[in-house]
């Protein structure tokens, strides 16, 4: 079985390996796992569920032996602005409508066309998640009361214009005590989890120098309770599936892409090959139960999925592990954590915003100056001011018609004659001019893809020459790779406008794909079998073979190296004729 496959050869150095790592991923998944939750709109309890959960499950069953899955910052946006439209009961049946998306996107083996989403759009609204994340924890760093929470941005930031005066000066103390740990640990002592170092140093801090002026987890949520998640299943109607069905499916495709993403940073890191359809079938299944235990919707997560292998792992037991130890601390210690000030949290949130906000992409796409540079700051701004669902769409329509242009900018069409200075006699362009230009055959080079985005310029050039009604055209299509139905659809009408007035059409070097949609639409019984060529020298012998010669009469174009012969027996005949009339 390939599921046992992960595990071949497995023993216990192995196993000691995936229980240092699991414990290390683990202890920094806590405050993490809490964190996202608060800012999520719900719980902090519900943010430990999922970890546990969805830790174990996508370990188990996804497609990457390194994957860490749980809750994420970039879902933070969504699933804020859902818990605001549509409360938290409808937030669970969301995210088990998009687990059952992500396994059918699996079981259809939809898990490549993701890595198809352009990367502009990706860093695009991963940097705008992140200022959203980031502006949304200033209220909490400062200790800013009166606040309400909005689903937009300018109405947030507005709001903490309004309370600016209400800074309280213990929250901002006890924020900063856990920022000077987050900075300073990683570098003085990279093996520490610093978030939980900072959470716990300013707790203790606030505990014992200002309690009770600074909002606590438990002042604001409540005790989180020490007991295991219990099991409730959501009501369920269909009106609620269908008004739940866009932010599903929006949860979806971004734990999809998150998910997708962390595991190609995994295969870097290792060496390893993922499976990208079982991992969207591994993170559907974890989205689909962990909701039946109140948890938010998970995904990959690509910082600790980087520390589990850093730590050493070796398999997916150190996920398993993980959520073990999640579970344990939340059983034993939940009630300590119920004292975790909020400006603990927020330095902790601000941080993970600044790491994944793709900053230096960013930098690098936008000093491009290229169309690559409007799809980010268009997808970044929308993500910011609208939503992510909008900029997303408007993202991926951007880019969609952006490459269309740029591949409809690839086609060329010339019109070209042999080139007789060249060794092989190759076929140019520069060679067509005014006084030597073939009446009766036109010969172009087309090259790039016969899409609909450039088939109205293929056959609006070609027209050009049909006008000047030439006996033959040829076609020189090696260099097309690919050719759609609406190219097809151009080219069809071409041949049959063309025989229509008792023209011939050739064609040489038709590739593979655009031959077979010939063949599929039914063209290639419109066109002769002799008329089909694997080399333009013998289509052009072809041509030659079919002229009509009287027309070659007087010709002083010479096209073509048999030219001179063709022209100079036109006039020997014409001579003839002359003296014929003569001697009558």
């Amino acid at each position: 079985m390939k599921w046992m496959g992960r595990f071949a050869g497995y023993n216990a150095s192995a196993f000691r390996k995936d229980l240092l790592s699991g414990l290390i991923v683990g202890i920094i998944a806590i405050p993490l796992g809490m964190a996202f939750a608060i800012a999520s709109g719900v719980k902090p309890e519900y943010g430990l569920y999922t970890t546990i959960i969805a830790g174990v499950l996508i370990s188990l069953l996804g497609g990457s032996k390194f994957q860490i899955g749980g809750p994420t910052g970039a879902f933070i946006p969504i699933l804020f602005a859902i818990v605001m439209q549509y409360g938290y009961e409808n937030l669970l049946i969301a995210g088990m409508m998009a687990g059952l998306m992500l396994v059918l996107m699996g079981v259809f083996k939809l898990g490549a066309l993701i890595k198809f989403i352009p990367r502009p759009v990706t860093i695009g609204f991963t940097a705008g998640i992140a200022v959203i994340i980031f502006s949304g924890q200033i209220a909490n760093f400062l200790g800013l009361s009166g606040i309400e929470k909005h689903e937009d941005f300018w109405s947030n930031m507005k709001e903490i214009g309004v309370h600016i005066s209400t800074v309280n000066i213990y929250s901002l103390l006890t924020a900063g005590i856990c920022l000077v740990v987050l900075l300073l640990v990683p570098k003085f002592a990279p093996k520490v989890p610093a978030s939980l170092l900072g959470l716990f140093l300013s707790t203790v801090v606030a505990a014992l120098f200002f309690k009770d002026h600074v909002a606590t987890i438990g002042s604001t949520f409540g005790v989180i309770p020490g007991a295991l998640p219990q099991f409730h299943i959501p009501e369920i109607t269909w009106a609620r599936v269908v008004s739940l069905l866009q932010p599903a499916f929006v949860i979806a495709m971004l734990g999809g892409i998150e998910s997708l993403l962390s595991a190609v940073v995994a295969d870097g890191m290792t060496g390893s090959r993922h499976n990208s359809n079982r991992e969207l079938i591994g993170q559907g299944i974890a989205n689909m139960v962990t909701p039946l235990f109140g948890g938010i919707p998970a995904t990959g997560a690509i910082a600790r999925t980087a520390t589990n292998i850093k730590s050493g792992a070796v398999s997916p037991f150190s996920g398993v592990i993980h959520g073990v130890v999640v579970l344990l601390v939340l059983v034993l210690f939940a009630p300590y954590a119920s004292h975790i000030p909020l400006a603990s949290m927020a330095p902790v949130l601000m941080l993970v915003a600044w790491n994944m906000s793709e900053r230096r992409s960013f930098i690098h796409v936008m000093k491009t100056k290229t169309s690559d540079s409007l799809v980010l700051l268009i997808t970044f701004l929308l993500t910011v001011f609208t939503s992510l669902t909008t900029a997303v769409e408007v993202g991926l329509i951007l880019a969609v018609l952006l490459f269309v242009k740029r591949m409809s900018e690839m086609l060329k069409v010339a019109k070209v004659l042999p080139d007789p200075d060249h060794k092989h006699e190759k076929v140019m362009a520069h060679m067509v001019h005014e006084g030597h230009d073939c009446p009766q055959i036109s010969m172009y080079t087309i090259e790039g893809p016969l899409f609909f985005g450039a088939a109205d310029l293929f056959e609006k050039s070609v027209m050009d020459s049909i006008h000047q009604r030439p006996g033959i055209l040829l076609l020189r299509m090696g260099k097309v790779p690919f050719m759609d139905t609406t190219g097809e659809a151009n080219l069809a009408s071409l041949v049959k406008h063309f025989e229509r007035y008792g023209g011939m059409i050739l064609f040489s070097g038709v590739q593979a794909q655009p031959l077979e949609m010939m063949r599929k639409t039914g063209l290639m019984e419109c066109i002769h079998p002799d008329h089909m060529f694997e080399h333009t020298g013998e289509a052009i012998n072809y041509a030659l073979q079919h002229l009509n010669h009287q027309k070659c009469l007087g010709c002083k174009h010479f096209a073509f190296r048999e030219c001179a012969v063709l022209s100079r027996e036109g006039n020997v005949a014409e001579r003839q004729s002359m003296l014929e009339s003569t001697s009558i």
